[in-house]
């Protein structure tokens, strides 16, 4: 393990004001980290975000070994301290209940990214499991020219292949998948096409891979498996572009065990293989390491674990109003 920076794009806490953010000292190592954490997707109304949102951020100023990241500068300081940076991200539109001005409340409360459609379709686009995808509405159109104009990272991840496609073409900044794996490697509808992952490589943007094993296989959750990923992206469209994004849910004994109550609720592309299984991160922090073996040079791990979404932060995040 180095002590470059390391950047995991999206985890999930669960969705509770009684939701312990100490849980998130499992990436502490050398180097701190940066991560983001998911505060609603498609169900979550505005109040339970903003809840959410203000419970997190209560538990993170509580935690000395924790802090609050509104700016990069606040994930350089947390790097040279060897703390953990903490913003948010949102899964789906619906917690904005149609008003736009949200992004801007959300934003300043510390919400760094957003993906339009979770899974199905919505006001904003289609999602990867819809049967037809009619691409990104006038709705999220605006959507986008919203979170362009605070400095939003627009997010695909979730999105169907011509709305994921639309984002690119509608954002003036790069476009990221937070935490999608490669079609090519693995066909599962929530993995991206390569048109998909080189039209997000052309807007500037990165693809965070996923440490989810039924993204990454057939319930394959190995350093090897995300590996294999890895090599595909980078081999498509450049070092620069591919990240971590591990999609780890600290509640994952609970999403399985409903999963194994009520199977008809959830689509065939995530039962099939039984419960699922994910990557820790204690084994996420030993992909270092393992592309290290694998032959890539450091400056080039560097940039995967956490340099270049580093460097689209940089890019896309506006300071804070006021």
């Amino acid at each position: 393990m180095s002590d470059a920076l390391f950047w995991e794009q999206h985890v999930c806490l669960p969705h509770s004001t009684s939701a312990e953010v100490g849980e998130l000292l499992r990436y502490a190592r050398p180097g701190g980290a940066y991560i983001c954490v998911n505060v609603g997707y498609a169900p979550t109304t505005a109040a339970q975000t903003r809840a959410l949102l203000n419970h997190f951020r209560a538990g993170i100023e509580r935690d000395d070994h924790l802090m609050l990241a509104a700016t990069v500068d606040d994930v350089d300081a947390a790097h040279a301290d060897d703390r953990i940076a903490v913003a948010f991200d949102l899964e789906d539109a619906g917690p904005l209940e149609g008003d736009l001005d949200l992004v801007a409340e959300f934003y300043a409360a510390g919400v760094r990214s957003l993906l339009p459609t979770y899974n199905l379709r919505n006001a904003a686009g289609s999602g990867c499991l819809d049967t037809h995808d009619d691409g990104l509405t006038r709705y999220g159109r605006d959507l986008v020219a919203r979170m362009n104009e605070v400095g939003m990272l627009v997010d695909g991840s979730h999105c169907g292949i011509r709305t994921a496609l639309d984002l690119c073409a509608a954002s003036t900044d790069p476009v990221i998948y937070s935490h999608s794996g490669l079609r090519a490697v693995w066909d599962h509808p929530r993995n991206i096409t390569d048109e998909q992952a080189v039209a997000v490589a052309e807007t500037g943007g990165v693809i965070g891979i996923p440490g989810v094993g039924i993204f990454l296989g057939p319930n394959t959750a190995t350093v090897d498996a995300m590996v294999a990923h890895i090599d595909h992206a980078v081999s498509l469209v450049g070092i620069d572009h591919v990240g971590i994004g591990s999609d780890f849910a600290f509640d994952a004994d609970d999403i399985n065990a409903e999963i194994a109550r009520n199977p008809h609720l959830f689509p065939e592309s995530m039962t099939r293989w039984g419960l699922v299984q994910l990557i820790e991160p204690e084994t996420l922090l030993l992909l270092e390491s393992a592309l290290a073996d694998r032959g890539y040079a450091p400056e080039h791990v560097a940039a995967i674990a956490g340099g270049n979404f580093r460097r689209v932060a940089t890019q896309v995040w506006q300071p804070p109003a006021g």
